[in-house]
């Protein structure tokens, strides 16, 4: 399919909730496809719709090393949450340059609508887990800078505005 341009912060687009996918359709699989080769030409782990502007609660994750263990979501929620918590370093392509740690929930399980059309629940870990929780942020406006104090989220808006005009 085609890699598509990443929306640049600080796009409306990326404070606006995505609407739910009512059905899988060719369509949606053909977003999906060309949110894997998006999200292959970048160095991240996941990507969700609203970063290439489609507005619909769709998200791809693959944080495996082999790059061949594509998670492919519609409608994405957290179910349940461990109350064990891991901290990582994450970043977006919409904000290019800075990163920050994140304190999320170390395991989630996760209900969504699968490539069939069927729902689906799965258990997500570790890097996974942070990537799935990071795009369902990104399906409901939200960055993951949203998650740091306002002085940290200052500090990093500043520095991102400095390297990137």
């Amino acid at each position: 399919m085609s890699v598509r341009n990443i929306l640049q912060w600080p796009d409306k687009r990326l404070r606006t909730k995505a609407e739910e996918v009512v059905e899988i359709t060719d369509e949606v699989r053909g977003i999906w496809q060309d949110m894997v080769d998006t999200m292959d030409a970048m160095p991240g782990v996941g990507l969700g719709a609203p970063q290439i502007g489609v507005m619909l609660q769709l998200a791809v994750v693959d944080a495996s090393s082999e790059r061949n263990r594509r998670i492919l979501m519609a409608n994405p929620q957290v179910i349940e949450a461990s109350a064990k918590p891991n901290e990582h370093e994450e970043a977006s392509p919409c904000l290019p340059g800075v990163s920050a740690k994140i304190t999320r929930p170390r395991a989630v399980s996760v209900r969504f609508l699968d490539q069939n059309g069927v729902i689906a629940r799965r258990e997500f870990v570790g890097l996974e887990a942070t990537s799935v929780q990071h795009q369902i942020d990104h399906l409901a406006g939200r960055m993951y800078f949203d998650r740091l104090s306002k002085t940290k989220r200052d500090m990093l808006l500043r520095k991102a505005k400095k390297l990137n005009g």
